[in-house]
């Protein structure tokens, strides 16, 4: 069978599973870092034409990653794509299966470990967090997000997960912030760091926190709640016992 990948997470699942089946690969999909497949352009801007002469048997695509018009495009292609949607945990650990199962393969020891990591993670007391997803404009986790669902489990409460966005700007000095304890900042969409992101929330401790492990859904959930885990505890907040489940 031959894949395109349109998502990160799930080349990601596909190449841990069955390296081989993937032959197309967006830019951006980073892991593994050996990945032998063709690289497709960007998950916004595909190179439609380049998918097409690969003629995969399977497209993955993500609703919130990729842009409609480009899945019609290759729909009409006569390309078949598998569309997921992820908004929770349950959701990622469903729809990685059923991606798994589309591309001809059984569920795999890794998907077994993710869910078992996630159910047994027992959470400490609840922080509330600001948590920025993007500076200049600042751009923060809203409602109904997957990271989002990440955090209540690791017992922090998202301080705009009410807000009527996904993904709301919000003026570098909101006012909600004081509502917080503390400031959630991954690398990735934005890369913050250090010396990039924590000096806008004095009155808060920051909690740096891996990108990959907080928004990606695939192989690296069976170890996000330790990696978020100690991440947070750094910080003040997250799990009173982190898991040690890799």
């Amino acid at each position: 069978m031959r894949v395109v990948s349109l998502v990160p997470s799930l080349t990601e699942a596909v190449a841990e599973t069955a390296p081989g089946l993937l032959v197309g690969a967006t830019a951006w999909c980073s892991h593994p870092p050996d990945l032998d497949a063709a690289r497709i352009g960007g998950t916004k801007n595909p190179d439609l034409t380049e998918i097409v002469r690969l003629r995969p048997d399977l497209v993955l695509a993500n609703e919130e990653e990729n842009r409609a018009p480009d899945l019609d495009a290759l729909r009409a292609a006569g390309l078949e794509v598998l569309l997921t949607e992820v908004r929770t945990l349950p959701q990622a650990l469903t729809e990685l299966e059923r991606v798994l199962t589309g591309c001809g393969l059984t569920r795999p020891r890794w998907l077994d470990e993710a869910e078992a990591a996630w159910a047994e993670l027992r959470p400490g007391p609840v922080r509330t967090a600001v948590v920025p997803v993007w500076r200049r404009p600042w751009m923060v986790l809203g409602r109904d997000t997957f990271a989002g669902d990440l955090l209540a489990r690791l017992g922090v409460r998202n301080r705009h997960a009410d807000h009527a966005e996904r993904y709301p700007r919000i003026p570098a000095d909101d006012p909600t912030a004081s509502d917080c304890d503390l400031v959630v900042l991954p690398d990735e969409p934005y890369a913050f760091s250090a010396a990039d992101g924590p000096e806008a929330f004095p009155a808060l401790p920051a909690a740096l926190v891996s990108g990959r492990h907080l928004t990606w859904y695939g192989p690296s959930l069976a170890e996000a709640p330790r990696v978020l885990g100690e991440a947070l505890a750094r910080a003040g907040a997250g799990p009173e016992h982190p898991p040690t489940t890799a």
